[in-house]
């Protein structure tokens, strides 16, 4: 599941009505949605945990039945997948203010085929399943932002596998640098290049090349 940055701009009273940050970078992320009151959303929020990943943590791994929605407030988590030779393939990364799930497991319960694990000390809040259908009461609309992220996600991988099968190496790199234009310096060269699906090297000569445009 993606989901788009957005700003988080918070008003004092909501950040003291809430009992934790990260609960308020969410209630702010579900008002600049859907446009309801700063009550609503502390309310909607007020059953949810936080939780602390330290750099290295894996949080899923394939044959996993964990159904959890991680809403990252600071850090940095990664959606990858590992073939028979040991490779990593990085479907996607998730850095602050971004939602990350499996939908094998989210969805359709079934057991995962995908790690997540955390590139960075990471700060998540964690939702559950259910947590949608069980604030409608309190956030009417918010099924109909559920439906959304999905197709979100769904549009967000079609372009992914459109740009694998006919993008140069070039145009992969200069989409992912839009995409996520805070992370070429926090990740590491190897990874970017796994998610671009070309190696370290052409990854290396595609920077090259984008200098010397540059500075022409």
């Amino acid at each position: 599941m993606v989901v788009a940055n957005v700003p988080l701009i918070l008003t004092t009273s909501l950040r003291q009505s809430l009992r934790l940050p990260m609960s308020a970078n969410f209630a702010a992320y579900l008002i600049e949605r859907l446009d309801i009151s700063e009550a609503q959303a502390a309310e909607a929020v007020s059953c949810l945990k936080t939780k602390h990943f330290k750099k290295g943590d894996i949080l899923l791994s394939p044959g996993s039945l964990k159904s959890e929605i991680y809403f990252i407030d600071s850090g940095l988590l990664r959606y990858y997948s590992v073939d028979e030779k040991g490779k990593e393939h990085i479907i996607q990364f998730a850095p602050e203010n971004w939602m990350l799930s499996d939908r094998d497991t989210t969805i359709f319960h079934q057991p995962s085929t995908f790690f997540i694990d955390a590139i960075e000390d990471t700060e998540a809040l964690i939702l559950k399943t259910d947590f949608f259908p069980a604030i409608q009461h309190i956030v009417p609309d918010i099924l109909n932002l559920n439906i959304s992220m999905l197709h979100n996600s769904i549009r967000f991988m079609q372009k992914r596998i459109n740009m694998l099968l006919s993008a140069s190496a070039e145009e992969r790199y200069l989409d992912f640098i839009k995409l996520y234009p805070n992370l070429t310096l926090r990740v590491p060269q190897w990874m970017i290049a796994s998610y671009l699906g070309i190696t370290p090297e052409s990854l290396s000569r595609v920077r090259k090349d984008l200098a010397k445009k540059h500075f022409r």
